[in-house]
């Protein structure tokens, strides 16, 4: 088995994964693509997820299998395994707008990637995992789950309401052996959060090291962005035998936001 760099695989804080299998969406790129390398790292059969043929490319080289599957699609989870033991749902995206000009269509896709996915992929890979008697459940929600900024309606909502789904699931599968938590970094150093810092530069006339510090991270007390490892990692920790009765939780990675 490979091991997880950093990590002692006979170790308790560490996660042995051999014959399972995993499931994570968004893994073309960024925090997904993190996740399902430690995973892979650790053990796990990786089925990788994304909207993007650049997934195929990444799960060539995780020694994973690809699944080209748009998630806004009324039901995504048809064409994926049911067969899986650890669920990541990653797969998100972003638009901003004040309520009063926000696309109710961009609205509900919001909507739909983050939590309707989740839950319709939960609902596919539950009853594999009570009959196994083991299962974990991963959710990548956001510190916006648990605060707002104005102009993230759709997105606000959305991770809100996975936080709301992950902690019914974790209900629920307690006595099936299923956990079920929230990963819910601050800015992570990923596609989506590049192209905000662009935005933003360019929409307030200052260079990219200023939106950073001054617009992005002004709230943050560590004053750079998460790595998309820091968040592989923490998923792959809630993954382990030792996280057992880890569940129902929010692990924050955001550099002190939620500290005021």
């Amino acid at each position: 088995m490979n091991s997880v760099p950093g990590h002692n695989p006979g170790s308790r804080e560490s996660a042995d994964l051999a014959g399972r299998t995993a499931l994570v969406t968004g893994a073309g790129s960024g925090i997904g693509r993190a996740c399902a390398a430690v995973l892979a790292a650790a053990g796990a059969k990786v089925h990788l997820v994304d909207r993007a043929e650049s997934v195929r490319g990444v799960a060539e080289e995780l020694g994973g299998t690809a699944h080209v599957v748009d998630l806004a699609h009324d039901d995504p989870a048809r064409e994926l395994p049911t067969e899986v033991d650890v669920l990541v749902n990653n797969a998100g995206l972003q638009h901003v707008a004040p309520v009063h000009e926000f696309p109710p269509d961009r609205f509900e896709l919001l909507q739909r990637i983050m939590v309707t996915a989740p839950f319709l992929l939960a609902r596919h890979v539950l009853p594999h995992m009570y009959a196994r008697g083991w299962g974990r459940v991963v959710n990548v929600s956001s510190v916006h789950g648990q605060r707002a900024s104005a102009f993230k309606s759709a997105y606000v909502a959305a991770k809100h309401g996975l936080e709301g789904l992950s902690k019914v699931i974790a209900l629920e599968g307690a006595p099936h052996g299923v956990t079920s938590n929230c990963v819910s970094p601050g800015y992570v150093r990923t596609p989506l959060v590049e192209n905000q810092i662009a935005d933003q530069a360019k929409a307030h006339g200052i260079d990219r090291e200023r939106v950073v510090a001054d617009v992005l991270l002004t709230r943050h007390a560590i004053k750079e962005l998460v790595e998309p490892d820091e968040v592989a990692h923490l998923a792959l920790w809630l993954c382990g035998d030792h996280a057992a009765h880890v569940t129902g939780s929010t692990f924050t990675l955001d550099g002190g936001w939620t500290a005021q």
